[in-house]
């Protein structure tokens, strides 16, 4: 079967070589990227990316010898999972938070990472896991063991002991004979107490270790469960977190994640953070994935420009400095192309309107080649597939991974195929690059046709302004722009889901090809 499979991938390669005369396309620009936080990040998960040594696992050494492949893409900021020694292959319950994970190398090799990072001007965030610990903590050891002994010492405050188990169910026995301990995902990552002023002392000491050691910032896991059901409580931590951190450096980037809906999530905008993830666009029942897959009244393209404008002025009217941070998966969801049963045009229509959107966009790993992954976490978190025929650099994956599907060729064939999932998205983080006014430009709705495909949304930034419009169906669509204040503009950008269609712009008619894209300036 595998020789099988090398055969099919070779013939594909060869029909790629032979095929390749898709149109040209005309409309590339200088690259114009601002060294700012408004960025382009790839979400990496070490343990799955690139193995250097040989032992199925991924590793810093392994991700820094792909930075070239991150950086040809066009991204300009990669965040790490947790890179901290942990017991688990996730790798969220961290034993030590002043070292990396010996299955992923040391503090060398990760101030080696940081040092080419930077000469490629890449932006590095890592995770930073201060709801819980693992059990495995040496301050969760003292504070079990001093409690076995009656007694008490800092530590037994980081943590949230009680003398009867608590009626949440969340709550368990210390395995001394004496008390409980709180833990709300699993009974080996108990919560810590951050409204403990040491045990903030001791974040803030972790948080300038690692800035100084290069990072250009942090990803906050699980903020909304810092004080489960309190926001106003977790609020107060992630300004805490943002307060220091921005004192010390005042271009440092935090993100957090609070899996929340919108009006939830964007109300912790209040901490001065700067970004937070936006669910409300991601996974198949988002608002990106609605869009392409369900028609009817709440899903039109329309509405999906409204809500773009609505999300900006909301998350602007609570903090003018916030950065909305887009994404279509993550390590926690099913991957993009499930959204869409395995339709590459769809998924590619996706991606592009996630890479278009105001603020940081994220991508998952593997996303930039149809990758797939459901079900059990270690599904979404499967190994980087960089060659199909050439196992160099391949990792075995998470132990108990399901073996997934390979609905798509792999890097290797899809770096030379242009009208593959990986083209387009190299294209989209290239216009991206091209026009700062997409990330960082004030969005305006333009109602230009009578028509539920079809949306419109100017962009504007310190006076430059760009169009984006949008075929979000499968139809191809002629617009009449004559009376519009579009029919001077002209296309500056476009991204369509097959090499064989072209958007085209003449006598003031724009052409636009099912599920595409263009930029208008």
């Amino acid at each position: 079967m595998k020789s099988l499979y090398k055969v099919i991938s070779l013939l594909i390669a060869l029909c790629i070589a032979l095929t390749g005369c898709s149109q040209s396309y005309k409309y590339e620009q200088k690259l114009n990227i601002i060294e700012d936080n408004y960025r382009t990040y790839y979400e990496v998960f070490v343990y799955s990316f690139y193995d250097s040594n040989g032992d199925g696992i991924g590793d810093i050494k392994g991700l820094t010898s792909k930075l070239d492949y991150i950086k040809d893409l066009g991204f300009n900021g990669i965040w790490l999972m947790p890179i901290m020694p942990s017991t688990t292959y996730h790798k969220y319950d961290v034993i030590d938070y002043y070292n990396i994970d010996s299955q992923y190398g040391s503090l060398n090799d990760f101030k080696e990472l940081i040092k080419e990072c930077n000469k490629r001007s890449i932006k590095v965030i890592i995770d930073l896991v201060i709801n819980h610990t693992s059990t495995k903590n040496e301050w969760f050891q003292s504070a079990v063991n001093s409690l076995a002994e009656g007694k008490q010492n800092k530590y037994t405050n980081y943590y949230n002991f009680s003398e009867t188990k608590n009626s949440s169910g969340k709550y368990y026995p210390t395995g001394t004979g004496k008390g409980y301990y709180e833990a709300v995902f699993w009974d080996q990552m108990p919560d810590l107490n951050l409204a403990n002023n040491e045990l903030r002392k001791e974040f803030e000491n972790i948080m300038k270790f690692w800035l100084d050691m290069g990072v250009e910032g942090f990803r906050i896991d699980a903020a909304k469960e810092f004080f489960s059901g309190n926001s106003t409580k977790n609020i107060e931590v992630l300004k805490w977190i943002t307060d220091y951190c921005k004192g010390y450096n005042p271009n440092t980037y935090i993100v957090a994640e609070v899996w929340e809906d919108f009006l939830v999530m964007s109300n912790y905008y209040k901490s001065g953070i700067d970004s937070l993830f936006n669910f409300s666009y991601s996974q198949a029942k988002g608002k990106i994935a609605s869009t392409i897959n369900l028609k009817g009244e709440a899903n039109t393209a329309k509405e999906y420009a409204k809500s773009v404008i609505d999300t900006y002025n909301k998350i602007q009217s609570i903090n003018e400095n916030a950065i909305d941070a887009p994404f279509l998966s993550n390590h926690d969801t099913a991957r993009s192309i499930g959204f869409f049963a395995g339709d590459d045009k769809k998924d590619k229509m996706a991606l592009g309107i996630n890479l278009l959107m105001n603020g940081t966009p994220f991508v998952y790993y593997g996303e930039e080649i149809g990758m797939v992954g459901s079900g059990k976490d270690e599904n979404k978190r499967a190994p980087m597939r960089w060659s199909d025929t050439n196992s160099k650099g391949i990792t075995t994956g998470p132990p108990n991974m399901e073996t997934q599907d390979k609905s798509f060729p792999a890097v290797d064939i899809q770096l030379k195929d242009k009208n593959s999932i990986l083209n387009y998205v190299k294209r989209a983080v290239r216009i991206r690059n091209e026009n700062p006014e997409i990330a960082r430009g004030v969005p305006t709705y333009l109602n230009i046709v009578d028509d539920d495909d079809i949306c419109a949304i100017k962009k504007t930034y310190k006076n430059n302004e760009i169009v984006i419009i949008y075929n979000t169906s499968e139809q191809h669509k002629s617009l009449k722009l004559a009376q519009s204040e579009m029919k001077e503009k002209k296309i500056y950008g476009y991204l369509s889901t097959s090499t064989k269609d072209i958007v085209e712009f003449k006598n003031a008619t724009l052409s636009l090809p099912p599920y595409s894209i263009v930029i208008l300036k």
